[in-house]
């Protein structure tokens, strides 16, 4: 994996924990030149990548860390939009304060990056990745909000794709299923009891392995390959990294 991505110009969102840390690590061990963003959580390790802070859901912000990365790297390949966050949403519970939390940090934040990575991208070409959901796909009722969110990601994605070909801009969205703090918050969520019977629900619902994935090692392969030269012509594409949970296609 040392020099699959060698050279190429990475920005990660949303990377201090979860999938975005793991992506860090990934690519830069794939050869890449990794910048990475946090909010609120500082990275616990700082020289795998060039780290700037960014609020994802300001424009303002958004704008100035671009231009920071891209003074860094020297440019930019490839956008891969980690930010974001699950949140409970019950249908008949949900106020306005949960509607925007979603809407912003897991939509407006995908617009307002992957419009600041077009702009760098369209005069050379380039390759944007969003994070969707299987719950964008097959719903949820106690995570409604999110769900709705992360559809809106999968739409996007797929009229930039459409909308950008033509500046070489590729972009693509995986949803995957794997050990986050997204899943931790579930079973926050849930309870003792209710959080025991997700993991015997994920058994029987995950053909491979019966259990969540590893961000580093299910997913990161992924990423390594969509980030490179080999998926230049896939794009607009919805990829399911879940072990089998959501099984899509025509």
């Amino acid at each position: 994996m040392t020099t699959l991505l060698n050279g190429r110009r990475v920005l990660v969102t949303g990377a201090a924990t979860g999938i975005g840390a793991a992506t860090v690590d990934v690519l830069t061990q794939a050869g890449a030149h990794v910048a990475a963003t946090f909010h609120n959580t500082k990275p616990a390790d700082t020289a795998s990548a060039s780290w700037v802070h960014c609020d994802v859901t300001d424009p303002a912000s958004v704008d100035s860390a671009f231009g920071e990365v891209v003074g860094t790297l020297g440019g930019l390949d490839v956008l891969i939009h980690a930010a974001g966050l699950w949140a409970p949403g019950v249908p008949g519970h949900i106020d306005t304060a949960n509607i925007h939390k979603m809407i912003d940090i897991n939509f407006t934040s995908t617009v307002l990056t992957n419009q600041a990575a077009h702009a760098v991208m369209r005069e050379t070409g380039g390759q944007i990745i969003n994070f969707g959901s299987s719950e964008g796909v097959s719903g949820s009722p106690i995570s409604a909000t999110y769900a709705a969110s992360k559809a809106a990601v999968h739409s996007w994605s797929r009229s930039v794709a459409k909308a950008w070909a033509a500046d070489n801009v590729t972009v693509n969205t995986i949803a995957p299923a794997v050990e986050t703090p997204g899943a931790n918050r579930l079973r926050e969520f849930l309870g003792p009891e209710a959080a025991a019977q997700l993991t015997q629900q994920l058994k029987a619902a995950i053909p491979l392995g019966g259990e969540l994935g590893d961000p580093a090692t299910d997913v990161g392969p992924m990423l390594v390959f969509l980030s490179g030269e080999g998926a230049k012509f896939i794009t607009g594409q919805f990829l399911a990294v879940n072990g089998g949970l959501l099984m899509v296609g025509g």
